[in-house]
């Protein structure tokens, strides 16, 4: 199983051998830890529970640390991880996997393809144009603070706004999968994945990343 997890750091470009120039998203990814393993008969079905990361001693309860103290006495690098994801497996590949294993970048390869999972941008509260790609109203005469308006929202009959109907309101700040993307390049030294390609979220993102 290849799953690791990162922080956003910068958009650069890489040349490859031919001279060819790829716009990629630089994550420094891991090391990854693994923190718990679950199975049928204690919780009801096989996942993985990875930690990453490092937070303030201050900020991390007994229960946490308690949690990670076994992963921890295999992995002295954990210590207060700041987050927390979990990978649902199947039988075989939670067979092939013990608690304070560690993944770093080197479980993957250039040229490979992975799916990327981060939370964008948050942009706040916005219109229906910029929020749904609405065209606006007509720039004729006669149009008064209708440009950017959503137009009717119901029929006349029913006298109620149906569930779903696109309007203005908050925008940005939801999980995004983008699926595909290719391992133009890897750092096993620094820790860093170059991937074509934007990716959800802003610099410091928590990304997680699988193949």
């Amino acid at each position: 199983m290849k799953f690791i997890l990162g922080t956003k750091e910068y958009m650069t470009q890489v040349f490859d051998e031919a001279g060819n120039v790829f716009p990629v998203t630089v994550v420094s990814a891991g090391p990854v830890t693994v923190t718990q393993l679950k199975n049928v008969e204690n919780d009801g079905y096989t996942a993985v529970q990875f930690g990453y990361g490092e937070k303030k001693d201050a900020r991390t309860s007994k229960a946490e640390k308690g949690h990670v103290k076994k992963a921890a006495e295999k992995n002295t690098a954990l210590k207060n991880p700041r987050a927390f994801r979990e990978v649902v497996v199947t039988p075989e590949e939670l067979a092939t996997m013990n608690v304070g294993d560690v993944i770093t970048v080197g479980a993957f390869a250039e040229g490979e393809k992975v799916h990327v999972v981060g939370t964008s941008k948050g942009k706040g509260f916005a219109g229906v144009v910029k929020r749904h790609g609405f065209k606006g109203g007509p720039r004729s005469h006669g149009q008064k603070h209708s440009e950017r308006a959503p137009g009717s929202l119901c029929m006349a009959g029913v006298q109620r706004v149906f569930k779903g109907m696109r309007m203005a309101g908050r925008l940005g700040g939801d999980r995004v999968l983008v699926k595909n993307l290719k391992v133009v390049k890897l750092d096993a030294a620094t820790n860093e994945l170059y991937i074509k390609g934007a990716i959800p979220g802003r610099r410091g993102t928590l990304i997680a990343i699988s193949a």
